[in-house]
């Protein structure tokens, strides 16, 4: 190589464009040489090598900032500098695939602001063959829930754990399960009322008043979300009602006259 190049032949030969070329000059990278008599810049092969070394430490993912650190560093200086970005980049690594791992989790839809007792709980009634439909009425709900009380959401889920014991509650989610598509005369909400009544009833029995740290607010509207969810829905609240039942995520016994 006898001949000086011209900067588009120096970054053929380092594999690289013209416009990384001046990049590199603009960083401080790359010296720029001076123009020749007839105005271009000219290139020796010191430029060439150091090119190709700048080339290869940035392929390797060392941020520019530390290339000339290295170029310049000694055998044992430049050991320790590729370790500690070696490490730098683990820890990237480590932080991507754990991102990766959250936008999985994510796919599903109901990972979305809830905590992994809820999700568990949902996965249980997944696999209880509850409707996807659903089931996501049923997420929106824990995800208000869980805003609202985030320090007593775990220990809510372990009594809906409990809940599902009782063949009452299997069998309510069962029903539930296909009523969004119900019509409002349907024989079955009264067997889902039924249900509901004979679940309070023994919950009353227990003698341990029921604390779930809602506003009065935010139970009307939890409420007033699954009275929109179906048009059967009313008629559950009057049929409950009947029973001596009132409200829906609170129920409560309504006073005798």
């Amino acid at each position: 190589m006898s001949d000086k190049l011209t900067i588009s032949q120096l970054a053929a030969y380092a594999g690289i464009t013209v416009a990384t070329v001046r990049h590199y000059h603009r960083i401080g990278l790359l010296p720029e040489p001076a123009r020749d008599g007839s105005g271009y810049r000219r290139y020796d092969a010191a430029a060439v090598v150091r090119l190709i070394r700048i080339h290869v430490l940035a392929s390797a993912g060392v941020p520019l900032a530390k290339v000339d650190d290295l170029l310049e560093a000694g055998p044992e200086e430049f050991t320790d500098g590729v370790r500690q970005i070696d490490h730098r980049l683990r820890s990237e690594i480590r932080g991507l695939q754990r991102t990766r791992e959250r936008l999985a989790r994510l796919a599903g839809g109901e990972q979305i602001a809830l905590p992994p007792s809820v999700i568990g709980y949902l996965d249980r009634l997944r696999d209880l063959g509850v409707d996807q439909r659903y089931l996501e009425l049923e997420r929106d709900a824990w995800i208000m829930v869980a805003a609202q009380v985030p320090d007593q959401i775990d220990s809510m889920m372990v009594l809906k754990h409990a809940a599902l014991d009782d063949p009452d509650m299997v069998r309510l989610y069962g029903l539930l399960s296909g009523a969004i598509e119900w019509s409002v005369d349907d024989p079955r909400v009264v067997e889902v009322a039924d249900i509901l009544d004979r679940i309070n009833q023994r919950a009353i029995g227990t003698g341990v008043p029921r604390q779930d740290g809602f506003e009065d607010r935010f139970v009307e509207l939890l409420d007033s979300t699954m009275v929109a969810s179906a048009p059967l829905a009313k008629r559950l609240i009057a049929l409950l009602e009947e029973r001596g039942w009132t409200g829906w995520t609170r129920p409560e016994r309504i006073p005798l006259d």
